[in-house]
């Protein structure tokens, strides 16, 4: 890779590079961020729409049960396929906000901690992935022990995100759309402070803003659901997720014809 490539012109360039027919993750695309985004922000609303309807205990075993079958289900997938990761990307954004709001509300956990916590966590993840498998490229995840290490990377981005999200928007005091609006601009960094350090490496490029979209999407979500009376719409969290449900399922259905009619070369 030449010093002068960005973050972005080499996920540019992984875009137009087909994805090997033994990945088990989606090639890194605007529409893979998007989607990304909208599980976010659908992650936050699930949660709290089924903590208040079923009670915080049903609600988390429920969440845990449904996330096992859709990280059975994916491990058991030979390569890619659209609805069985996204489905379990929404299983994690759905069980990681409750990780982190469990730990708050029941636990009396503050967020500051929890995200402090969640953050080691991360941190201690992708020291051992990349000890023990020497890269933290997503592009290389094909099952075994990367997998692994790939899913608990993205619960712990999850649970991290809601935390950091919940701490400037709640503890902080600064709202939910405002936090949106930094967390929008966080995600920006590394393209900017490539102009600092050329050549900063596209996987750290990736992992950051794949925290951050997180807590983006998450706040944004809030905004739009919550009351007047917390600064927020007052859309309600039940519609504002079941908007993003269908949004999220065109978006994927689309995605998996697209592999039926362009199968990713070897």
């Amino acid at each position: 890779m030449g010093a002068t490539t960005t973050p972005i012109a080499a996920h540019r360039r992984q875009d137009l590079s087909p994805r090997p027919v033994w990945s088990k993750v989606p090639q890194v695309t605007a529409v893979f961020w998007i989607v990304k985004i909208l599980t976010t922000g659908m992650g936050e609303t699930t949660s709290d729409y089924l903590a208040r309807t079923l009670g915080p205990v049903p609600a988390v075993g429920a969440a845990g049960v449904l996330l096992a079958v859709a990280l059975f289900a994916q491990a058991r997938t030979r390569r890619y396929v659209p609805v069985v990761y996204w489905a379990a990307v929404v299983m994690v954004s759905v069980f990681g906000t409750m990780a982190a709001d469990v730990a708050h509300v029941a636990l009396g956990v503050p967020y500051t901690a929890s995200a402090f916590a969640f953050a080691v966590a991360l941190a201690l993840v992708f020291a051992v992935w990349r000890w023990t498998e020497g890269t933290l490229a997503v592009e290389s995840v094909a099952g075994g022990r990367r997998e692994v290490f790939y899913w608990l990377a993205v619960m712990a981005t999850f649970a991290l995100g809601t935390a950091g999200g919940d701490l400037t928007a709640a503890t902080l005091g600064w709202g939910y759309l405002p936090s949106g609006l930094l967390f929008a601009a966080l995600i920006a960094l590394p393209a900017l402070a490539h102009r600092l350090v050329p050549g900063l490496s596209p996987v750290l490029a990736f992992w950051w803003a794949y925290v951050l979209t997180r807590p983006l999407g998450a706040c944004f979500a809030d905004w739009a659901g919550v009351s007047h009376r917390r600064g927020g719409l007052d859309l309600g969290t039940g519609p504002v997720s079941l908007v993003l449900a269908v949004v999220i399922a065109a978006a994927v259905g689309a995605l998996a014809a697209g592999e039926r009619r362009a199968p990713a070369a070897a």
